[in-house]
């Protein structure tokens, strides 16, 4: 991912990316971070880059024209057609972990920085696309904002940190505040570490950590908490309507992942924004009209999870369909991990198994399989020190990509392989799910063998393009 930032003071910006997290990410070819120079663009021979405004008052403005210059020269240098320009200014829409989300999944990004009493609105009007704020007070100027703001958006790219939950498990997970953490010694200034923590039982802390998360969040963030507690009242809809069905929106929501697009007695739409996936479900045929009617005009094609068949049918109506796929849940509900043979080698996959990956599996794109790969997500069985299979998690959070190369089959590396996913959700606090095409005979019998247990219910899953601007439902 690319960030550049057009300022007065670029080497605030190359200071702020050369330690740390960015520092590796950039050396290791995750990010990049170019500031641009506005003065370097300014047509007056002195630099100047600033005059008085029109209509009087305190202080100067910057000029339109070294700004939009600036922006051209990046512009010029970046592929996309349309690229993201943020301007950093506390009248702009507050800045979140659920923007971070959302901007990580851009290439290139343009910040632009400004100073004195602001920049002359015509050039805001032609290249800003984005105003954002940090917070509900002035600065100085828009580097230390950008800097906070890339430092955000960077942890979020696949590759970014080593540890493949740590952007997942701390502050703001599943709009809770991150618990308490304690270090060495046991006591300090005679106060002690909590005795769970010294338990070993780790359901215990995990149980410990949650209350805690929970206290924290009601006392410091009652805002967050309103939000955490309905989607615990939706989750407990879905559960007691058809658990193994809905278990993917459980799982959105339980992750942290899930926003609510509709939310009524009738029926529930999920967006699962990491995934950029919609997951409808109706308990009447009532509000099927109107779900279906509720979801963002988008153009191209997107991702629908319809769990209802009269669902299908509204989706048809206003969507172009690409492709219908029906599906069954897999759904592991023990706690208790799987049993993996010592004698099978099973390890993480990095960005250089890209090539042999995609040459053996074509049900995603390339560039779906290196997000997954940048993000741990992919884990390989080994036969003598060759790779002989593997298996992943899809984006919305499903176990699946599961692929043994032919002369490695019948030696029980399937059943490793997803046993050991199974094993990582475990640990991670998730209810391991996957989805198995209907007719997948041999896929059906490996997750009953494993100790799944399958929906009775299909669901689709509906790569969909949008008819027209006007509803057709």
């Amino acid at each position: 991912m690319n960030f550049h930032v057009l300022t007065l003071f670029p080497e605030m910006i190359s200071q702020g990316g050369q330690t740390s997290i960015l520092g590796r990410a950039i050396k290791n070819g995750c990010i990049s971070i170019q500031p641009v120079d506005i003065r370097d663009y300014t047509e007056n021979k002195h630099k100047k880059v600033d005059d008085y405004p029109y209509g009087g008052g305190a202080g100067m403005l910057m000029q339109a024209q070294p700004v939009y210059d600036a922006y051209l020269s990046v512009k010029e240098g970046i592929e996309a057609e349309k690229v993201r320009v943020i301007y950093l200014t506390p009248q702009g829409k507050r800045f979140d972990q659920k923007m971070a989300k959302e901007l990580s999944k851009e290439q290139d990004l343009i910040f632009l920085c400004g100073h004195y009493e602001g920049i002359d609105e015509r050039v805001l009007e032609e290249i800003v696309t984005d105003y954002v704020s940090v917070g509900d007070y002035v600065l100085t100027g828009g580097e230390l904002p950008a800097m906070v703001m890339i430092d955000a958006v960077s942890r979020l790219v696949p590759g970014v940190l080593n540890n493949e939950t740590s952007a997942d498990f701390e502050t703001f997970h599943n709009d809770l505040l991150e618990y308490p953490q304690y270090s060495r010694p046991e006591e300090w200034k005679e106060k002690r570490v909590p005795p769970v923590l010294l338990s070993g039982d780790h359901m215990k802390i995990a149980a410990w950590r949650k209350e805690q998360s929970i206290l924290r969040t009601v006392q410091r963030r009652p805002d967050l908490y309103e939000k955490y507690e309905l989607k615990q009242r939706v989750i407990e809809r879905l559960l007691k309507k058809n658990k193994f069905l809905y278990m993917d929106m459980i799982e959105s929501l339980r992750r942290g992942r899930g926003e609510f697009i509709y939310n009524e007695e009738g029926g529930v739409t999920v967006w699962d924004a990491d995934a950029d996936v919609y997951m409808l479900a109706a308990f009447e045929e009532a509000p099927a009209k109107e779900m279906v009617k509720e979801l963002p005009y988008e153009k191209g094609m997107r991702q629908i999870i319809v769990h209802q068949e009269f669902l299908l049918r509204k989706i048809k109506e206003r969507f172009r369909i690409e492709e219908i796929m029906p599906v069954k849940h897999a759904v592991y509900t023990q706690k208790v991990p799987l049993f993996i043979p010592k004698d099978i080698e099973i390890r993480p996959l990095g960005i250089e198994y890209l090539e042999e990956v995609t040459g053996h599996y074509h049900m995603v794109s390339e560039d779906y399989i290196s997000e997954q790969l940048l993000g741990g997500k992919l884990a390989g069985a080994f036969v003598e020190g060759r790779l002989a299979g593997f298996a992943g998690e899809h984006k919305e959070g499903s176990l699946g990509i599961l692929e043994v190369y032919e002369k490695y089959r019948r030696r029980g590396l399937a059943a490793s392989l997803e046993a050991y996913m199974i094993n990582r959700h475990l640990a991670n606090g998730f209810t391991p799910y996957g989805d198995v095409l209907t007719d997948n005979e041999a896929s059906l019998r490996l997750q009953e063998k494993l100790g799944l247990c399958i929906s009775k219910d299909e669901l689709y899953w509906v790569i969909a393009e949008e008819r027209c601007n006007e509803s057709h439902v």
